[in-house]
Formats: C-alpha cells, structure tokens, sequence
C-alpha cells in the first residue's frame, strides 16, 4: 500500500507565476510584511498608526489571512565562526576582544532561544467572487469552469483580478507605515517547505528546487 505524503493533504494544486493555486480552484498570493518597534513610538504616532490601520481593515469588501512566522534562529555557525577567527588572531589584542565578544554573544542568549518572526497577508480570490463583480468583468469569467484544472486563459484572469487585490493592500498597508512585498514561486516553496521541516529550516537546511516549478 502506498504511504500518502503531505502534499495529498495539502489543498494547494500548484504554484504558478508566485500565485497558489488551490484544488478547489481558487487562488492565492502572499504578501511579506515588513514591522515597526510599536513600542518606540510616540502616543501621537501609535494613534496615527492604529487609526491608519483600521481604515484600511474597515475599506475591505473581501477576506485576508494575517500570519506571524516564529522560527527559532540557530547561532551555533557564528560562534563557532567566532571561536575559528579568535584563534587565528595574531594580534594579542584583537584575540582578546574577539573572545570577549564570542563571551559576551554565549551570555546574551543564556541556554535560551532567539526567534525571528516573518509576517504574512494571504490574499484570495475564488471563482465564486466573480459573480458579485460588475457586468463588464463578469461577461469575462462567463467561460470559466468551476471544476479541473485552470487552463491558462482562466489562471490569467483570476491573476488579474488577484493582481488588483494586492495592490490594494500593499497600498493600505503603506498608509500604516508597513512595506509589502509578494513572494515568487520559489520563495512560496521555501516557506511552505519550512512549516513542514522547522527543525531543518531552523538550521538553514532547504531542498534543491527543480528549475521547472520556479516557471
């Protein structure tokens, strides 16, 4: 009996020109969101900020997911870089310094963690949107079918539209004084692959990607 892998769970078709493309036909893109020390802010800027925020929310006439990546960094590398540039010091001083540097990075973490954090706006359209869209665009999805594969005609379109919805967050996301970029296809690969190997992720491990799926 053959053993299912994670990918028949996984209720992605395809990735095609940095979009997802999902089973059900439906499609996704995902926005890397840049952050900002909140806490740093002046009362006066975190209300501009907040303010600025919920108009964007509230200006949505479509759903978005919001996603927080908490990935463990690995620093063994570096302090063993460190250690490595320590010894080949020549100079007494800067051997010294090196060491009390590689001391003081081993002190800092503590036996404890680092964690980096990405985020993520998962932006989507589905065919069954396009029935709420004026008639001058509807008359262009009235060939699509709700079913099999996206033929490339059909993907062009809901690319289009999804294209639109981008920029329009990014835009909104501005006006928070958040920077919004999409990911390509071989950037939507490495992070799906790094939710499902973390621990091999955390090390900086990532699988060679056939040049064929980054088209």
């Amino acid at each position: 009996m053959a053993q299912a892998t994670t990918q028949q769970f996984l209720p992605i078709e395809e990735i095609r020109q940095g979009i997802l493309v999902l089973k059900d036909r439906g499609v996704r893109a995902v926005l890397l969101v840049s952050s900002q020390n909140f806490a740093l802010k002046s009362g006066e800027e975190q209300e501009a900020i907040m303010y600025q925020f919920q108009n964007f929310l509230n200006s949505l006439d479509f759903s978005l997911q919001i996603i927080v990546q908490s990935r463990r960094v690995n620093i063994t590398g570096y302090l063993d870089y460190l250690k490595t540039l320590e010894e080949q010091q020549k100079n007494e001083l800067l051997q010294k310094q090196t060491a009390d540097y590689r001391a003081f990075i081993h002190q800092l973490i503590g036996g404890g963690s680092i964690m980096a954090k990405n985020f993520f706006v998962v932006v989507p359209f589905t065919l069954l949107e396009t029935i709420a869209l004026p008639q001058e665009k509807k008359s262009l999805f009235q060939k699509t079918k709700m079913f099999g594969r996206l033929s490339e005609e059909e993907f062009e379109r809901l690319r289009s539209q999804l294209w639109q919805r981008l920029e329009y967050v990014a835009m909104g996301l501005k006006r928070a004084g958040l920077n919004a970029v999409p990911l390509n296809t071989e950037e939507l690969i490495e992070v799906l692959w790094s939710w499902h190997h973390p621990k091999e992720a955390e090390v900086g491990y990532y699988p060679e990607i056939p040049p064929e799926l980054l088209t």
